[in-house]
């Protein structure tokens, strides 16, 4: 099936053509495009953990809003830019300018249909960057066109509430969170046996310098890491995912109502 975690009634490649051309009020329907990525999550985890996310997330949301919304969601983009993981094998990684290309283009073809609301609904913590760089192009380009440059991870969620002060600091890559959901989202596709706590090594001391703060570094993950895990993987549970999956898809299930009640300014 190839809708998998979303609903099938919400999933953009099964309309047909007609079926887009007809649809009412085009102006004001979501469209979301799911990006992830293909790249190591250390021992324990699928290379698949970014678009898992990203597609378990929003089909959960989608399943609960309301059905007088009309939202669809896009194919994922499973490849990104991942070269901070590229020294572990079976990382696939696009370049920057790539990427960009990629979704301006894609971008492009639904406006092209008549769409003017565009989520990029991102899980992969190197691009968020491109995103709001590809949006505001785009905005710039054709001002009637919405484009929302949205991390997962951040709609209100229940993670905090779980993870300890260390993890929530430094557990940025297939440490507790996402080894957590991905027990609740794709259970067989984790070896828990495998499972390592490891945490970035040879951060700078009594510094203004960190590695993901106001003031970064450049890094990648070869230097910081040797099992390619930044956090403590073996404390996951189901039980943690789950509770988590439930937050972000009520997050998300907000951020759909908002961007389908968005009307952007215009002092004109």
């Amino acid at each position: 099936m190839m809708h998998g975690f979303i609903p099938p009634q919400r999933y953009f490649p099964y309309l047909t053509w007609s079926e887009i051309e007809q649809m009412p009020d085009k102006e004001n329907v979501v469209i979301i495009q799911p990006l992830g990525a293909i790249e190591q999550h250390g021992p324990h985890l699928p290379i698949a953990v970014d678009s898992a996310i990203s597609l378990g997330v929003l089909g959960k949301a989608l399943l609960e809003l309301n059905d007088h919304i009309p939202a669809y969601a896009l194919p994922c983009l499973y490849y990104g830019k991942s070269n901070e993981h590229s020294g572990f094998p079976g990382t696939i990684t696009l370049s920057t300018q790539t990427l960009l290309a990629v979704i301006s283009e894609m971008a492009l073809s639904i406006y092209r249909s008549g769409f003017r609301k565009l989520v990029l609904m991102n899980s992969h913590g190197g691009q968020p960057q491109i995103m709001e760089i590809a949006a505001r192009d785009l905005h710039q380009e054709h001002p009637d066109l919405a484009v929302f440059p949205l991390f997962t991870w951040r709609v209100p969620h229940v993670v905090g509430e779980m993870l300890t002060p260390q993890e929530q600091e430094y557990g940025i890559h297939a440490g507790d969170a996402e080894t957590s959901i991905m027990l609740s989202l794709l259970p067989q596709q984790v070896q828990m046996d495998k499972a390592v706590k490891e945490y970035p090594q040879g951060l700078p001391e009594n510094s203004l310098l960190d590695m993901e703060g106001k003031l970064p570094f450049a890094w990648v993950t070869k230097e910081l890491s040797k099992s390619g895990v930044m956090g403590d993987a073996t404390v996951a549970t189901k039980e943690k995912g789950d509770r988590i999956l439930e937050s972000l898809a009520k997050g998300w299930v907000q951020v759909i109502e908002n961007v389908y009640q968005f009307q952007q300014p215009n002092v004109n």
